[in-house]
């Protein structure tokens, strides 16, 4: 038997009213109950970054967060991120960097990136690879996607 929860929160920009189950994460209510799949399953476990979303400006892991608590906040996305001229600026440099491979990695990474450079918005090399150690890439050795990050604001 399944208990389920009313909740209510913002979804990138957009009111939502969902009902969830009280054990599911948010990375399954994302993807299973709302059918957003760009934010990625990687290891259930926090250790990957695939699945990082940004729940009141703060960056998370979605899958260690329980879809219950997002009732009553402001959660983004990497769909919420589409139409923002800083992630735009992300992507394009990301692609001339040459920082997509198999691209499963990538959305978290955009999203953890735009959290750095909202916090540091001229975010040096040092700053950059301090500030994307939980999202984890297994096809790059993260000079390019490091480099894409630092060109974006020319820091």
């Amino acid at each position: 038997m399944s208990l389920k929860h009313d909740i209510e929160f913002t979804l990138n920009g957009v009111k939502r009213h969902v009902s969830v189950d009280v054990t599911m994460n948010a990375l399954a209510m994302l993807r299973d109950v709302i059918g957003l799949t760009g934010t990625k399953y990687g290891c259930g476990e926090g250790e990957c970054g695939a699945c990082t979303i940004q729940v009141d400006g703060v960056s998370l892991n979605s899958c260690l967060m329980f879809a219950v608590d997002c009732d009553g906040r402001n959660v983004t996305t990497i769909e919420g991120l589409a139409n923002d001229s800083k992630a735009d600026a992300l992507r394009e440099s990301f692609v001339e960097h040459g920082a997509v491979q198999c691209g499963f990695c990538t959305p978290g990474m955009i999203m953890q990136a735009d959290h750095l450079l909202h916090k540091h918005p001229h975010a040096d090399e040092a700053c950059v690879k301090r500030g994307i150690e939980g999202n984890l890439c297994r096809c790059t050795g993260y000079k390019k996607i490091v480099d894409a990050i630092v060109a974006v604001d020319g820091a």
